[in-house]
């Protein structure tokens, strides 16, 4: 399977709530660059952040192009999150079901079959102000 192939069944897993074949394409030592908080190294770490996420937010994404760089091994794709927000978490605002549509980007690094560093794009300070709107 090539990088994008992985990317793309990445996300494909995302949209299907496939939390186990989402981990499954990660190397057991993949680091985490989200938008906004500390890096994370290890597949733990990325399982309770999946966790997490899935318990404050429901989000499906659209609107996906994928992009290759010439070696084949980096892949990033430009997205739109749509979501609801189903729990508030420290320093966000309260969350009662707000639903967003947010675009983002992430950036993927893949290594003998398996993804190794995702980082992921977004404004947040945009996605403070849709969910506020009352």
């Amino acid at each position: 399977m090539t990088a994008l192939e992985t990317v793309e069944l990445y996300y494909d897993c995302f949209n299907k709530k496939d939390w186990k074949g989402m981990l499954a394409l990660l190397d057991p030592q993949v680091r985490h660059e989200a938008n906004q908080g500390d890096v994370r190294i290890g597949i733990e770490k990325f399982t309770e952040f999946l966790g997490n996420m899935d318990v404050a937010y429901e989000e499906t994404l659209t609107d996906m192009v994928f992009f290759t760089e010439k070696t084949g091994s980096r892949v990033a794709v430009e997205f739109v999150v749509n979501g609801i927000y189903k729990k508030g978490e420290e320093g966000l605002p309260e969350a009662y079901g707000q639903t967003y549509v947010l675009p983002a980007g992430a950036f993927l690094e893949v290594k003998e079959g398996k993804i190794n560093r995702i980082t992921t794009y977004y404004n947040l300070l945009l996605w403070i102000e849709l969910v506020s709107k009352k």
